[in-house]
């Protein structure tokens, strides 16, 4: 009886350590994408969290391992959404369905909660190669949901077109965000899916 009661004490302190590790990878992924990686300290996402600046030793090694997991978490996050919009639409529409949501003025605005690739990808060369490698691997699975709406995926066509799409999808979201007129961020996002559209097979 004791034993179990051991074990179950043990296992409601994992669940708890491990609801406490997630919660502080959200706020943390909302954090970078929101103030860059320079810009998320460790005091300011355990507070948010709602947690002490010193239990963050017991969830991660070094602020360069919170920084890989939140991008990873929020690399995780940009992917879902694609992969929703993608198979919520008939195979025909796919494509156009995903151009139009991240060109979207509502994806420009919530930039804590966007693309981390258009929130954080000027930064992301001079990060840490753990911070480096989950992006890589990030941008690497969005080229290939985005070859496999062609109709020539599987063929270097479809890859190479897929390489200038998340280019230019994310290029222009950057200065969508950038500019500090309206009219103008409007034009970017919508002469990038006009140009998109048009190369789409």
């Amino acid at each position: 009886m004791m034993s179990i009661m051991r074990k179950t004490a043990a296992n409601a302190r994992a669940a708890a350590k491990a609801a406490t590790h997630e919660r502080i990878l959200s706020v943390a992924a909302r954090a970078i994408r929101r103030s860059g990686y320079a810009g998320t300290g460790v005091a300011d996402i355990m507070r948010e969290a709602g947690l002490t600046h010193g239990a963050f030793y017991a969830h991660f090694a070094s602020r360069e391992a919170m920084l890989a997991e939140a991008a990873g978490e929020a690399c995780a996050k940009s992917a879902a959404t694609a992969f929703e919009l993608a198979a919520g639409a008939s195979p025909d529409k796919a494509l156009a369905t995903m151009l139009a949501a991240y060109l979207s003025k509502e994806h420009v605005e919530q930039l804590e909660s966007g693309c981390p690739l258009a929130a954080l990808g000027s930064e992301t060369s001079r990060q840490a190669p753990e911070v480096r490698r989950v992006v890589t691997r990030h941008i690497k699975a969005t080229v290939d949901l985005l070859a496999r709406q062609s109709p020539d995926w599987g063929q270097p066509s479809a890859h190479e077109r897929a390489l200038v799409t998340l280019s230019t999808l994310v290029g222009a979201v950057v200065l969508a965000r950038a500019v500090d007129e309206p009219g103008l961020s409007d034009s970017l996002r919508e002469a990038a899916f006009k140009h998109l559209s048009s190369i789409a097979p």
